[in-house]
């Protein structure tokens, strides 16, 4: 009777995945075909990069700094057994562009500014504003959650950016200025190694993709919310375990697709 029972209640949350999965896809195709109202009303997504991308420079810039920080001194033991230590310079920036930066950044953003547009768009709904908007003929959708949408997939790749240049900067400080590393070779050893197509697009494409699947999973889970205070915070809870499971699973598939052949 309990494996019974342990059967069923696997096959009802298997069938309740699968069913918020579908909602989600459907929530995403809506979300696209009501762009042309947010993308005719610019400033609507320039507002919501300013509260999603902008407010999150510091956290991003702090934490990409430190990490290129313990890159370097972490790595500078590393080559100094074999003798390479000029090639500090390609293993930060290899580490930073191809890895650390989409990855830890998204992290970030999802801690940071996902679980914020669930919330928002959570209590918008529990206090009764998307009703309001239906009521008065404005598509919340159009209106509420296109502008957030885009304004993190246009994020994303830049916070992205700005992790990886001050991850960079952060290895020069410990590795060429505390350290002592030849600063000609640190930079010299960086340009010769990472590739723009190869490296740099790449990682790009990475955060691209995280910023559209963290943003969905913030404002589907905030559109979805039990109108209470308790799902609310369930939902925002969710945003950030789903987006970093997301973000995780997706780096390895797209890792193995793009340096496959590398």
């Amino acid at each position: 009777m309990a494996a019974l029972k342990s059967i069923r209640a696997t096959g009802h949350r298997t069938i309740e995945a699968v069913w918020r999965l579908g909602l989600a896809t459907r929530f995403l195709g809506a979300t696209l075909l009501q762009s042309g109202l947010s993308w005719r009303r610019f400033q609507l997504i320039v507002k919501e990069i300013f509260s999603n991308g902008v407010l999150s420079l510091l956290i991003i810039s702090v934490a990409g700094t430190f990490v290129g920080m313990v890159l370097g001194l972490q790595g500078y033991e590393t080559l100094k057994r074999y003798g390479s230590e000029a090639a500090l310079g390609s293993l930060v920036a290899l580490s930073l562009v191809r890895e650390l930066g989409p990855v830890l950044a998204a992290l970030l953003f999802a801690g940071r500014a996902g679980s914020a547009m669930t919330t928002e768009i959570g209590l918008m709904k529990a206090t009764e504003q998307i009703a309001a908007m239906e009521m008065m003929a404005v598509r919340p959708v159009a209106r509420v959650i296109a502008p957030r949408f885009w304004a993190g997939v246009i994020s994303m790749p830049l916070l992205a950016a700005i992790f990886s240049a001050m991850g960079v900067f952060g290895g020069y400080l410990v590795g060429v200025v505390l350290i002592g590393v030849d600063a000609g070779s640190f930079w010299s050893q960086m340009q010769s190694a990472v590739d723009v197509r190869d490296d740099i697009l790449n990682g790009l494409i990475k955060s691209f993709v995280f910023g559209v699947v963290v943003t969905l999973i913030a404002l589907f889970e905030g559109f979805d919310a039990p109108p209470t205070a308790a799902g609310v915070s369930g939902a925002t809870t969710r945003t950030v375990v789903e987006s970093s499971l997301a973000i995780l699973m997706l780096d390895f598939i797209l890792t193995a697709f793009m340096f496959r052949g590398a």
